[in-house]
């Protein structure tokens, strides 16, 4: 499936600094990330040319390469092309303390998306059927569906502790059985008897519930690595087998319900209380945060730092109004910007990434648009900020909430239907109306200002034989006879000269202006045939300064043949005391075999004066 990615991959690896520069490789939904020897081998440069690849970015030690939603194929063929190596020496880099607790934090739960995401869709499922009356609330199908989505929650603890431990490079088993230690049936038969629990009849141990909980599972395990290390040191390999384990559930499970578990169930009943007063106080203020500043955040790798603020909230209050609103917010306004861009650019390959950008940021992932598109042109990203921020602005006001977690694209509306209503459902899609009508509207608007004026498609012009009509009316002459050396003697081109009786100039033509003179006395045409023409109104008229001309055409106009191209006054020019004649001529005459003038004497605008041939 994966082979037609294998030149890329190739490809990324080489501009990698090889695999002998790779330490790690893995991937996201839409990055591969990389940590590598030696930064300076890196060819930034030539990562972002490569046809596939979308941007590079350098966040926290780890080099990122993005690639869109078909990563996962890309990575296939890049594990064919490294050794991971975890032994091989790396150049470590301080990182601050906000830094390393982000990407702990973001190595702990983003594993645990995947999960989240398909609790989040069965329970929105859930409450469509509930809603449609599909379903009653008392029925047994009711009660199981509700196990499938609830399980993944009730059981958080288990599956973080087994994410986290594998961030900590403890034993991830070790690690989800002291979690499940914690979450015994019987401990909850104790904690519902209420009476007080001392272990060895000495140490207290604190009567919480620690199912669907994050905090208290953080705590233990992030003790629990010191612990597993310290164990490991002191105990002989040969009975560390049988030791470790033993002495790490008794250790940590005795710390786990005196002190440790205590302490994160106090620190997460803080934090529903700081949850609760947003919620009631400055509904308004997450929202509007997340839904204008999630694209910065994403670029810095900030977002990893705030996603589980709303999958903690979940745990402790059963919705999520930190996060999700704002996030689907954002991703909408990215989405729409994106899809104007695609409609007012010319450029294909541009068009083509702005268009296939828009449809993934719709579904939720917007890496690709906004590496490709929002970010490189910048305006469209100020406008989907702006637009992000007016939906979440609403979202807030009007205390919008999700009731599970998934994608933060259109199929999240769903994870708003809840509490037996549909009001957080509707009150999201006029959020996200609002996102992209903004975003799109200012975009539009910006992109008059920001988007250059692209040259026309140049095409390949064949030198073909031709008949140039006169573009005036009045006599015809021959060029020698002008009153101007330069056009007498043949040295701008040949041609003809008329003596006008009528001030307007036409098209000789088909074709297209390329030239006007500032002063409107003289007009450059190219014919679809190639042929390269000077109208030149009179004889040093440059001097009047363009007073008595009157140009009807610009620059890169197409014109056809007897178009009005340029009026003048004739009479006026004449009692301003400068010659009239209008040499007409050739200015590419050495690429033709001939130019020959045909008619000579009174001619009318469309008759034929000139044959030019190949």
């Amino acid at each position: 499936m994966s082979k037609k990615y294998q030149a890329l991959a190739h490809d990324i690896v080489e501009k990698l600094g090889g695999k002998d520069n790779i330490t790690d490789g893995y991937h996201c939904q839409t990055r591969l990330r990389f940590k590598v020897v030696d930064d300076s081998k890196i060819d930034v440069k030539g990562l972002e040319a490569l046809d596939g690849v979308t941007k590079y970015i350098f966040n926290a030690g780890v080099h990122q390469v993005v690639i869109g939603t078909h990563v996962k194929d890309v990575f296939e063929e890049i594990e064919k092309n490294i050794d991971v190596d975890p032994n091989k020496q790396v150049e470590t880099e301080k990182k601050s303390i906000i830094t390393s607790i982000i990407e702990f934090v973001a190595g702990t739960f983003q594993p645990v998306i995947p999960a989240l995401s398909g609790a989040g869709m069965v329970k929105a499922v859930l409450a469509l059927l509930v809603v449609f009356q599909v379903i009653s609330t008392d029925s047994q199908t009711y009660y199981l569906l509700n196990m499938f989505a609830d399980g993944v929650f009730f059981f958080l603890p288990i599956i973080l502790a087994f994410t986290e431990a594998q961030k900590l490079r403890c034993n991830p088993i070790l690690a989800a059985s002291v979690a499940a230690i914690m979450m015994h049936p019987n401990w909850g038969a104790l904690v519902s008897a209420g009476e007080p629990v001392h272990f060895f009849e000495i140490i207290p141990f604190t009567l919480a519930t620690y199912t669907g909980s994050v905090i208290p599972i953080l705590l233990v395990i992030f003790v629990q690595s010191y612990v597993e290390r310290f164990l490991n040191r002191i105990i002989p390999k040969a009975v560390e087998l049988v030791f470790v384990p033993m002495l790490t559930f008794l250790i940590m499970g005795t710390l786990a319900f005196a002190v440790l578990g205590p302490i994160g169930s106090v620190l997460g009943g803080y934090l529903a209380t700081f949850f609760t007063f947003l919620s009631v106080n400055a509904s308004w203020l997450p929202a509007v945060l997340v839904g204008g500043l999630l694209p910065i955040m994403v670029m810095f790798g900030l977002h990893n730092g705030v996603a589980p603020l709303g999958v903690m909230q979940m745990a402790e209050l059963g919705y999520d109004s930190i996060f999700g609103p704002g996030c689907v917010c954002s991703n909408i306004a990215q989405a729409s910007a994106s899809t104007v861009v695609a409609f007012r650019t010319k450029d294909k390959k541009l068009r083509q990434i702005a268009t296939s950008g828009a449809i993934t940021a719709y579904m939720g992932i917007t890496e690709p648009t906004l590496y490709g598109v929002n970010l490189p042109k910048k305006y469209p990203l100020v406008a989907a900020m702006i637009g992000g921020a007016a939906g979440g602005l609403y979202a807030g006001l009007t205390n919008t909430h999700r009731f599970a977690t998934g994608s933060s694209g259109l199929p999240a509306i769903l994870l708003y239907i809840g509490d037996n209503s549909m009001r957080f459902f509707w009150n999201i899609v006029i959020a996200l109306i609002i996102s992209a009508a903004v975003s799109a509207v200012l975009t539009y608007v910006l992109s008059f200002k920001f988007e250059k004026k692209e040259l026309p498609e140049i095409k390949e012009i064949i030198l073909e034989d031709t008949l140039v009509v006169s573009p005036l009316k009045g006599e015809v002459i021959p060029l020698s006879e002008v009153k101007d050396e330069a056009f007498a003697s043949e040295a701008l081109g040949k041609g003809f000269a008329i003596e006008p009786i009528e001030g307007k100039v036409v098209a000789p033509f088909d074709g297209k202006v390329v030239a006007i003179f500032p002063t409107k006395h003289a007009i450059g045409l190219v014919s679809d045939t190639g042929v390269e023409v000077l109208i030149h109104v009179g004889l040093n008229t440059v001097e009047l300064n363009g007073q008595y001309f009157d140009a009807l055409v610009e620059a890169d106009d197409v014109v056809k043949k007897g178009q009005p191209l340029l009026n003048f006054d004739l009479e006026k020019i004449q009692a301003a005391g400068y010659e009239t004649q209008v040499p007409v001529v050739v200015t590419n005459s050495l690429q033709y075999a001939s130019v020959e003038t045909i008619s000579i004497g009174l001619t009318d605008c469309n008759q034929a004066i000139l044959a030019v041939k190949v």
